[in-house]
């Protein structure tokens, strides 16, 4: 596939991963594919991916404020952590063979989908117990979510939501909106940092990411319309989808 055809192809790739990601989606569950599906090899797609779909943060972001008043603490103690680890995780995947850790990467994504489905379970069990997770759980799951992030992201969101969902905000699409607008900025320095060791191929990032870009300042819109009852077994049905596909593919 190649010319405008591609272009074309990768435009429409990125305005639907963009919707379903800002939606509360998983983004790579189309644009990682999308980049195979235009021959570039796994490890460049992984970090072409990666700086394509700051557009859809950047668009998400942009259109989050409604849904985080009340939470500007929760941003202050997310988001310094959250950005550094997902450097950590951004030069543990440019320095260390992936193998090992990409036979887990399924597994975390079923995982994080799971946990999601079964959140409004779990909540009400704490509530009945009276206690909530511990600040070592937090601190432990939040640190594995921001170095998965960095080190390959796709599924990240949903293990993000699950954990918002759990400790700071259970109403979902405002729990979605803490993702965006923490994610997108974790984003930026691993992206830079891919960009500076040349590994993007970047005729492929502009398409995805204007397509990305415009699909997240529709997913917010979508987020907010459309029942948590309904938006919850979707967001974890497309983990369970991206896991399997994962799994396959090891």
């Amino acid at each position: 596939m190649s010319g405008p055809i591609e272009l074309l192809f990768l435009l429409a790739a990125g305005v639907v991963a963009g919707v379903i990601g800002t939606a509360g989606g998983i983004t790579s569950l189309v644009a990682y594919p999308a980049l195979l599906a235009v021959g570039i090899p796994p490890l460049a797609a992984n970090v072409t991916n990666s700086v394509a779909l700051l557009g859809s943060g950047f668009g998400s972001a942009l259109r989050a404020s409604p849904d985080l008043a009340g939470h500007r603490r929760t941003l202050q103690t997310w988001l310094p952590p959250t950005v550094l680890l997902s450097l950590g995780g951004a030069a543990l995947l440019v320095a260390t063979p992936s193998g090992v850790f990409d036979r887990v990467v399924p597994f975390l994504v079923a995982a994080g989908s799971v946990i999601l489905l079964l959140q409004p379970t779990i909540t009400g069990w704490q509530e009945r117990r009276g206690s909530r997770l511990g600040r070592g759980t937090v601190g432990l799951s939040g640190a594995g979510v921001a170095l998965y992030n960095g080190y390959f992201g796709a599924g990240s969101g949903v293990l993000f939501i699950a954990l918002m969902l759990l400790t700071t905000e259970p109403v979902l699409h405002r729990a979605n909106a803490l993702k965006n607008v923490i994610l997108f900025a974790a984003d930026l320095l691993p992206a830079v940092l891919f960009a500076v060791l040349g590994r993007v191929v970047w005729h492929a990032v502009w398409p995805l990411g204007v397509g990305a870009l415009l699909g997240g300042l529709i997913g917010p819109s979508v987020a907010r319309r459309v029942p948590a009852r309904v938006l919850r077994p979707l967001i974890a049905l497309c983990g369970l989808v991206l896991a399997v596909y994962l799994f396959v593919r090891v």
